[in-house]
């Protein structure tokens, strides 16, 4: 394929060079898991823990499906706003095979720092280890334990969110659809940062020219969906609570954000997930940002990541303000 370098934001081409281009395989995971830890582990040592003082984190061990380990939570509460509290169910990337939730853990103060809400950042069991549908069931298992513990933790549970980046917003996607199918709670909202939705993107005769060169390609999509699945993707009986993308019916879920890069390999799931949300009559917000590749955020100082960062608060914003939230359900 010719490079799609020239399309790339400039702000966003230099760390392309000091980014390694190895190949994501069963043999190259184990070590892929332990640069990505060591990588974490420097950027939270090095982080101005002074800005997100005005919150607490706490670390949970919660039950997870019956027969299964308990689930490993992150509880994010800030000290300074009082009153029930909107609440963000967070879900980490990584391809469905990496990621923690302390990696995202900056993120995630972020967040509540910017919005005042709370939220819980779930450590869902990877795979191949723990294939489908262990992951989407310790996100539930997570978001059950939200709605039942709403009083104790001072949260509202007419305004609980799910989200996630990547993988993490594929698997709050299948939440929601879980969620709603399962009819035990109401989510108020859905915020899917670059989406990893569809798995059939991974067997398309004609897939995009110009999107996945960089950061997640096609071949580790492949991996991360066989690995996840645990058969090749793109057969028929694929279940939509592990590529929401294979829903059948989109009405009846939570108003929804997504955004997207234009050279991230998710760009057209991303839009066509859009559009049939819209088709089914969902409250639905798109930002495709150009120039903008899959995991663009990691340039925070970039202009287009910066307008990311705005338009995704924003939305957030908007979802939890009980004004809108009222008027919208008369």
């Amino acid at each position: 394929m010719t490079t799609t370098k020239y399309l790339v934001d400039p702000e966003l081409v230099a760390i392309l060079n000091y980014i390694p281009a190895s190949a994501l395989t069963a043999e190259s995971l184990a070590e892929t898991r332990a640069s990505a830890k060591k990588a974490v582990m420097a950027s939270l040592a090095s982080a101005n823990v002074s800005q997100f003082s005005a919150l607490s984190v706490s670390e949970r061990f919660i039950s997870g499906l019956e027969g299964e380990p308990n689930v490993r939570i992150l509880v994010y509460l800030p000290t300074s706003v009082q009153g029930p509290l909107p609440t963000l169910l967070w879900i980490h990337g990584g391809g469905y095979v990496m990621g923690s939730a302390d990696a995202e853990d900056l993120m995630v103060k972020s967040i509540v720092s910017n919005v005042g809400c709370a939220a819980v950042s779930v450590d869902y069991r990877l795979a191949p280890e723990t294939p489908y549908p262990g992951p989407i069931e310790d996100c539930y298992a997570a978001l059950k334990w939200i709605f039942t513990h709403a009083n104790e933790l001072g949260i509202d549970p007419q305004r609980i969110a799910v989200g996630g980046s990547s993988s993490g917003g594929g698997l709050a996607a299948a939440l929601a659809l879980l969620t709603r199918d399962r009819g035990e709670f109401s989510l108020a909202f859905q915020l899917l940062l670059a989406p990893m939705l569809d798995d059939r993107t991974c067997t398309l005769a004609n897939p995009h020219p110009y999107t996945g060169e960089f950061i997640w390609t096609p071949e580790a999509n492949r991996f991360g969906w066989t690995s996840l699945l645990g058969h090749e993707p793109g057969q028929s009986n694929v279940s939509p609570y592990a590529a929401a993308a294979r829903a059948e019916h989109l009405e009846g879920l939570p108003a929804t954000f997504i955004n997207v890069g234009a050279l991230d390999l998710f760009l057209e799931e991303d839009m066509e997930y859009a559009r049939r949300l819209m088709r089914a009559g969902v409250s639905t917000e798109l930002h495709v940002y150009p120039g903008a590749y899959h995991g663009f955020r990691m340039v925070a100082n970039a202009q287009v990541t910066k307008a990311a960062e705005r338009d995704q608060l924003a939305a957030l914003r908007r979802a939890f303000d009980p004004s809108l939230l009222q008027a919208s359900k008369s």
